[in-house]
């Protein structure tokens, strides 16, 4: 607080709100790091400064392009630098062929699964359905290495 009772920031609940996250994702945020310590006005509440939403913003804008927290740190502590080093490109191309392969995984997936809608099949170890897409139909019947029967 400054004198006359001016505030100087947002208090906890004010930056939650207009930055669309909750408190407790506030704090965890502040206690990774992403966001420094707030200041405290004389009744001990937490003051963020004004730039806090827009930082939150980005925060939240990262992690929809899949970015990790950890990764979001790191781009953020380097455009911090005086000269930050060029960064943000690399790592982009990076999450880009993360991506790619995430989507070649997933389409393999879905195809697979129609198959098995197509199919009919009605188990995972003991399929009746004549071409089962499954590549488990021996699970049930393969040797345990351990050597259990059952």
């Amino acid at each position: 607080m400054t004198g006359g009772g001016v505030r100087d920031g947002l208090r906890t609940g004010e930056v939650a709100e207009r930055a669309g996250v909750n408190i407790q994702t506030l704090r965890y945020y502040e206690r990774r790091g992403l966001l420094a310590a707030p200041g405290r006005s004389n009744g001990g509440h937490r003051l963020y400064p004004p730039g806090t939403v827009a930082l939150l913003a980005v925060i939240k804008a990262a992690q929809r392009l899949g970015f990790t927290l950890d990764e979001v740190a790191e781009l953020l502590a380097a455009g911090s630098r005086r000269h930050p080093p060029p960064d943000l490109r690399q790592r982009a191309v990076d999450k880009i062929t993360e991506i790619d392969r995430k989507i070649a995984d997933l389409t393999a997936i879905r195809a697979t699964l129609a198959e098995v809608v197509d199919a009919r099949c009605d188990s995972l170890t003991n399929c009746t359905c004549a071409d089962c897409p499954l590549p488990y139909l021996t699970i049930g019947s393969a040797p345990r290495p351990w050597g259990d029967p059952a």
